[in-house]
């Protein structure tokens, strides 16, 4: 028996993210820290992060770097 695992999201990444998730993609990608993101979408420090893994895992990314990149590449 074997398992495959599930391809990295390509078609319409943007689509796939809430616009929530958008917002936080965005001030990360702007430089913002967990905090400070927390601080401009009136979220906890425990919320941006749970966006930001529900991000990682829809888009199939692992590092903040390719988060970044994926931000810019969508225009976010």
């Amino acid at each position: 028996m074997s398992l495959t695992l599930a391809a990295p999201q390509t078609e319409a990444p943007a689509t796939a993210l809430a616009p929530r998730e958008q917002e936080a993609l965005r001030h990360i990608a702007a430089g913002c820290t967990y905090l400070q993101t927390a601080r401009n979408m009136g979220l906890s420090k425990h919320t941006v992060d749970a966006y930001l893994r529900r991000i990682r895992t829809k888009l199939g990314i692992n590092t903040t770097a390719e988060m970044v990149r994926t931000a810019i590449a969508l225009g976010l």
